[in-house]
């Protein structure tokens, strides 16, 4: 499958879903002083995460443009050394606005990866990580969708701080936040790495595909986190990921 032809497919599945398509927002956030790129694909919704704006939609979908270069998502110094790091990236993402949350979310990601109608991905070659608090996440992935819980990845405060953890998203030092999901694809034993969560795991063997963010939190500048209005999902696959998995 070419890259146009998986952008296509990936903004069609949602709006069978009831997503509104919205067009990528510029490489230059628009009134953001936090941000110096737009490094994911909630960056335009950030007000509408925290309640400060409101649309004619709560669920939406994107193929949006980023830059990771510099501040708190930056890859440049990864790019060369790995097989999976860029600098400018498209970000294939689905969001809701206090409409669903962690159940509809992970279904709408495993039907798209795995459906027959869809990508077809073998169910066996997916891993799991969640944080590692969120039993809520775990029950969902093994009880209703059917993962292993051998292929569930726990991952806690991993960084040094609370809440600082592969698997709590932020989009910078302050703004909208939350415990994560993620997904990873196997591509064999040929490839060096272990699972997520391993002392192995920066090898190329399982790369991280989707990033689901349950949006819960607003951080603040002394690092205190205030409930967001609505509880929301923001999240993100990587196209040139996927399409290198699928090629």
């Amino acid at each position: 499958m070419k890259t146009a032809e998986l952008r296509q497919a990936f903004l069609d599945y949602f709006k069978q879903q009831g997503h509104t398509i919205v067009p990528s927002s510029s490489l230059v956030p628009a009134d953001d002083p936090t941000l110096l790129f737009t490094n994911a694909g909630m960056n335009q919704f950030k007000d509408v995460f925290l309640g400060r704006e409101e649309r004619d939609y709560t669920r939406a979908t994107t193929t949006q443009k980023c830059v990771r270069a510099g501040g708190k998502h930056n890859d440049l110094e990864n790019v060369g050394y790995t097989a999976r790091h860029h600098t400018f990236f498209e970000m294939l993402g689905n969001f809701s606005f206090g409409d669903y949350f962690k159940r509809e979310a992970i279904n709408f990601a495993w039907t798209f990866l795995t459906g027959d109608d869809w990508l077809k991905l073998p169910k066996e070659k997916l891993w799991i990580t969640i944080y590692a608090s969120d039993d809520e996440a775990f029950d969902i992935w093994n009880q209703e969708i059917g993962v292993p819980a051998d292929h569930i990845v726990r991952i806690g405060d991993n960084k040094g701080a609370p809440y600082a953890s592969d698997n709590f998203w932020q989009m910078g030092d302050t703004g909208p936040c939350g415990p994560c999901t993620e997904i990873f694809y196997d591509h064999g034993p040929e490839v060096a790495g272990g699972p997520p969560g391993s002392p192995e795991e920066d090898g190329d063997r399982y790369i991280e595909i989707w990033n689901v963010v349950f949006m819960q939190y607003n951080r603040q500048a002394d690092g205190e986190m205030l409930p967001l209005p609505k509880p929301s999902v923001d999240t993100g696959m990587g196209l040139e990921r996927i399409t290198a998995v699928l090629q």
